[in-house]
């Protein structure tokens, strides 16, 4: 909503030094979003004075008419000399007045106007066209000013070619401020001036007798007040007053005709959109209803519209005349012989308005009015100073009388605690600041400790105690809450599942991985991609109803997808070498879910049936952790050769989210797509699965555009149970005896069997154990490896002899070829 300061001025009296600037900063403190504050004709510097066309002399011999022109500017040229100007417009005659700019004068734009010779004539200034002062669009003539303009006059001031306009970003629920009317109400309010309601005219005695042209509302339910006026003898040539077409183009509307402008100035000043018939074009009464099957309507802009059965119309005898709130009909409209016009004002249901203007994406400053909510009461008052209006600027005559059709609407009362707004803001406003601040809105307010509120008519909006709160409290100044810390209620914070995630995303970041966030969306061709079989679990998904995209429909079961996409996004942009993790939910359809989850009731609570109902319809949402691995791990440089990622980093990434819970994994060989069959590794957290790491195959590299040998890792974290409190442990001050161990053994059997086996049989003076060497080949014959193991002995209170560490290093060796038939390597 465009609204010119010094249409704002006519209703709300101002202080005389209060600028646009100035009346922003305080509607936008009082809530409204004031994009812009265009300061229109700023630019303009005189003279420039209101002329009289003297003579006129045709030049010849040019391509496009040239005319030589006296006028007479009185004084302003300080002689009082005629003014010879050339001109090429032809749309002017002698004795006409018009708008001149004087040598010197700047014009919109920096357009700086001087004397000099043209078409062999000399032009001292220069004859405007609206175009030229900024007050409008048509630039096919010059501006020709009412007869009574006085010669030499200031024209900035008699045009009003200077003034402040405020751009508004009007919400939803503001429809109010789709008016002067409205923004002028809240200008009053935040200066503590008076208003003047440009809607508080008289209405004539003659609105109790005659009805206007017949009309009555057919649906109660689209449309609940509907009012007619007549006027006879219009004046199709009578023009827009000057003063009308510079507001209406200040306000960002385009000047057609008298009748017209009219309906769309009182639309603008006060907020209820109006609309003139061509009164000879009628057939019978007039209905609103909606539309009935097969019904079409050609509307102004020349489009033939099928029309809805929920559509709103308008209609007489032959049919449908008008959509109602958005467009008129073609057929009824005024045209440059219209004299005798009914003009119909409505309340019209805005929710219907808006689904119509939607359905035929027909958007109009009505229909926008209607959707955000129009001032049930306003159709009696604007359709009278439409007419009057008519009348006095285009000399017709109001026809007695009035058709004013009503469906009964009660206007509902709001009751509300007096302290609420207190509460809601934590200030103490108090009752009758309270009581204050909503009378100035417009409300009806009564009662003591609890307040019943009547909010006005044209603030649909105000259906609630939060409303009127937010009322008190913008008024009051949403700068005078104080602004403090939240303070939380002790036992408060994040939960334990909350905390663990943030410490495994910290732990992985710190192992030198990137976090990613990928989109929960995958395809069947994602999962095709992971070589799952057809039988596989993680196929069971779920398809969404309405997907951002129809390329990926389906939510995901693994976190694999939207990683290895994530990494080969990378790859693609050069970065090879990367490691990357996500934390996040998976979508695990329960085997005995009901196909569609139970539509609950919206003017209840849901029962404890239907919530057991909803939740049984959901799919298991577990969070996993994932990570996928390419290229270097370690980078090479002037220090050495670096190391390609192996298998072996995506297990210890599994590995280093374990330890956040305290748990330490163990590690068994699998065949598990989308891993290598060779290199995947199952995850355990005792006897219980937790996840899976390894080498990815590569037909999975392939089919994701990655490197060879990529690799990843995927856990469940709810799998490796509560998170245990870790402890510092002693730390011994005595030192460590080392013994070393090669141990040979099946190839089948698993390192972490022989490691198990070791730690068990060392006991309590063992402090850590690594496998530092793995040896395949002739010296241990077909079928078998070697482990080499270094062992760590320490005492806490003494210091271990050579005697006590060979007997805890036996005593392992022991128990290892007892459980794995493990042979001391060269024995």
């Amino acid at each position: 909503m465009r609204a010119p300061l010094s249409w704002l001025r006519e209703y709300v009296e101002l202080p005389a030094d209060v600028t646009g600037r100035a009346l922003a900063a305080e509607l936008i403190a009082a809530g409204l979003e004031v994009e812009t504050v265009e300061r229109a004709g700023a630019d303009i510097t005189g003279p420039l004075v209101v002329g009289e066309v003297l003579e006129i002399e045709e030049l010849t011999g040019f391509k496009k008419p040239i005319r030589h022109c006296r006028v007479n500017v009185g004084d302003a040229n300080g002689t009082g000399e005629p003014q010879s100007i050339v001109c090429g417009a032809t749309n002017f005659a002698v004795g006409d007045r018009v708008v001149v700019v004087l040598p010197g004068g700047v014009l919109p734009g920096g357009f700086e106007i001087g004397a000099r010779k043209t078409y062999g004539r000399m032009s001292a200034g220069m004859i405007c066209s609206v175009t030229e002062l900024g007050i409008g669009d048509d630039h096919s003539g010059i501006l020709v000013l009412p007869p009574d303009a006085p010669v030499g006059a200031d024209a900035i001031e008699l045009l009003g070619l200077r003034d402040d306009v405020l751009d508004i970003a009007v919400t939803p629920d503001r429809g109010y401020a789709l008016s002067i009317r409205g923004i002028a109400r809240e200008a009053a309010i935040a200066y503590g001036v008076p208003f003047k309601d440009p809607a508080d005219v008289e209405l004539p005695p003659d609105d109790e007798g005659a009805d206007s042209h017949p009309a009555s509302i057919g649906d109660p339910a689209v449309c609940d007040r509907f009012v007619l006026r007549e006027v006879s003898g219009f004046d199709p040539d009578a023009r827009t007053p000057m003063w009308m077409q510079v507001r209406l183009h200040r306000a960002g509307m385009r000047p057609v005709s008298l009748a017209v402008d009219i309906t769309n100035y009182l639309m603008l000043e006060l907020g209820q959109p109006l609309h003139a018939f061509d009164r000879g074009k009628l057939t019978g009464p007039i209905v609103v209803r909606r539309a009935g099957p097969g019904e079409q309507l050609e509307t102004l802009d020349h489009v033939k519209r099928a029309l809805d059965p929920d559509d709103i119309l308008i209609t007489d005898a032959s049919g449908p005349i008008s959509m109602a709130g958005t467009m008129g009909g073609l057929a009824t409209e005024i045209d440059e012989r219209s004299s005798d016009m009914v003009v119909e004002a409505a309340h019209f249901d805005a929710m219907g308005v808006a689904r119509m203007s939607r359905r035929h994406r027909l958007h109009s400053e009505a229909s926008h009015r209607f959707e955000r909510g129009v001032d049930r009461e306003l159709p009696l008052y604007a359709s009278y100073r439409a007419v009057r209006m008519l009348a006095e600027l285009g000399g017709a005559k109001i026809v007695a009388g009035v058709t004013h059709a009503e469906a009964p609407v009660e206007r509902a009362a709001v009751e509300m605690p007096a302290g609420h707004p207190d509460r809601v803001a934590g200030v103490a406003y108090g009752r009758e600041a309270v009581v204050r601040r909503l009378e100035q809105v417009g409300c009806a307010v009564a009662g003591g400790d609890v307040l019943t509120v009547t909010p006005p008519s044209w603030r649909p909006d105000l259906t609630a105690p939060n409303d009127l709160a937010e009322e008190v409290i913008r008024l009051e100044g949403y700068e005078n809450i104080p602004a403090r810390a939240p303070r939380p209620a002790a036992g408060k914070g994040l939960t334990a599942e909350q905390r663990l995630r943030r410490r495994v995303g910290r732990a992985l970041a710190g192992a030198g991985y990137v976090e990613a966030l990928a989109f929960p969306f995958v395809a069947e061709k994602d999962l095709d991609g992971l070589q799952l079989p057809a039988d596989d679990a993680r196929r069971r998904t779920l398809r969404l109803a309405n997907p951002m995209s129809e390329e990926e429909p389906l939510l995901r079961t693994t976190l694999l997808p939207g990683l290895l996409k994530v990494l080969a996004l990378n790859v693609g942009r050069g970065f090879g070498d990367a490691a990357l993790f996500e934390v996040g939910v998976v979508f695990r359809p329960r085997p005995d879910a009901p196909e569609r989850a139970p539509r609950l009731a919206v003017d209840r609570g849901p029962t404890a049936e239907e919530v057991a109902g909803l939740e049984a319809a959901l799919p298991d949402q577990p969070y996993r952790v994932a990570a996928v691995l390419s290229g270097d791990r370690e980078p090479s440089g002037w220090w050495g050769e670096g190391r390609p990622a192996l298998w072996a980093d995506a297990v210890e990434a599994a590995r280093t989210v374990a330890r956040e819970v305290g748990v330490e994994l163990t590690v068994k060989a699998d065949q598990h797509a989308p891993w290598h069959p060779g290199r995947c590794a199952a995850l355990y957290a005792g006897d219980t699965l937790v996840g899976h790491a390894g080498e990815l195959h590569p037909r999975v590299t392939k089919a994701y555009g990655l490197p060879a040998r990529s690799c990843a890792m995927e856990l469940e974290l709810r799998r490796l149970g509560e998170p245990v409190t870790v402890r510092a442990p002693h730390v011994s001050s005595y030192p460590v005896a080392m013994q070393d161990v090669a141990l040979v053994v099946d190839s089948a059997v698993a390192a972490a069997e022989v490691e198990a086996a070791l730690r068990d049989g060392a006991g309590e003076l063992l402090e850590a154990i690594r496998l530092f060497d793995v040896y395949t080949g002739e010296q241990v014959g077909e079928g078998r490896k070697s482990l080499a193991y270094s062992l760590r002995f320490r005492a806490p209170d003494r210091t271990l002899t050579a005697e006590e560490a060979s007997q805890a290093r036996d005593a392992a060796v022991a128990a290892a070829s007892e459980r794995t038939g493990a042979v001391l390597r060269g024995a």
